[in-house]
């Protein structure tokens, strides 16, 4: 089942839930890499795998490559499902397009989510020079784009060695990548987070390392918690049930009363 504009997946609908969590992947990633966790949160939760353009249901439109664009795509196609509490989860990519999606939110006027769980993702409260000093992905070769992804992994071998399949994943990716590499904060008055916020990371993860992931604090109003695991960038592989029972803890601290099973 899907919203008219097929940005939510969502695997076991529950009507007049408790709690709509939405769930948003990584850069050159899609809603399926999070399709076994449903299973692992409370039964009256309405888990919603969100989508962006250029993948799945969405693989007729272009990959946005503009964060503010792709979080109101996504608002304006979940529009239908914000009648109960939201809460929102995502990872690298993922997690700024939420943060983005939660600061609309707050501006538009409409109720905001009860809780933000950042994954894997640069805090983007400190301003950055335009592409820093080495090249970004989305402007490197093809060849070098090929070997950057491979050492940060989360993403199938088939992709990176296949050349037709790669001609195929490759603008997305680049979209994605620019999307995240253009994207720049807002003045610090219309920065912050309001809503309760928790971090997750890999233990091991040389892609955002733990004081950038941690350097989201300074742009958080209520903090939760900050819960490393063992693994690199996509250390959730394998860990699902220990990833949504802390994400359904989280948002129990955040929100008592939403996680009943």
């Amino acid at each position: 089942m899907t919203t008219a504009l097929s940005t939510a997946i969502r695997p076991r609908p529950v009507e007049d839930p408790a709690l709509r969590l939405f769930v948003l992947h990584h850069a050159g990633g899609s809603h399926v890499i999070y399709t076994h966790w449903v299973t692992h949160f409370p039964a009256d939760w309405d888990i919603c795998l969100l989508e962006a353009p250029g993948r799945g249901p969405l693989s007729a439109l272009p990959a946005h490559e503009d964060c503010a664009g792709l979080a109101a795509f996504l608002l304006d196609g979940v529009q239908t499902l914000l009648d109960a509490p939201i809460a929102l989860f995502g990872h690298s990519m993922g997690a700024l397009v939420a943060y983005e999606m939660t600061r609309q939110l707050i501006e538009r006027g409409q109720e905001q989510p009860v809780w933000l769980g950042i994954s894997s993702c640069e805090d983007p409260f400190t301003e950055q020079p335009p592409f820093g000093g080495e090249l970004p992905l989305h402007l490197m070769t093809s060849t070098g784009l090929r070997d950057a992804l491979a050492a940060m992994g989360g993403l199938p071998t088939a992709i990176l060695e296949d050349d037709t399949i790669w001609q195929l994943y490759e603008p997305r990716l680049r979209a994605d990548f620019k999307l995240v590499e253009t994207w720049r904060p807002r003045p610090a008055d219309r920065s912050r987070i309001p809503v309760p916020c928790s971090l997750f990371g890999g233990e091991s993860d040389h892609v955002v390392t733990r004081d950038q992931l941690l350097a989201w604090n300074q742009g958080m109003d209520h903090p939760l918690g900050e819960h490393f695991f063992p693994g690199a960038h996509f250390y959730f592989d394998q860990q699902a049930p220990l990833i949504a029972a802390q994400i359904t803890e989280e948002i129990d601290t955040a929100a008592p009363g939403l996680a009943g099973w």
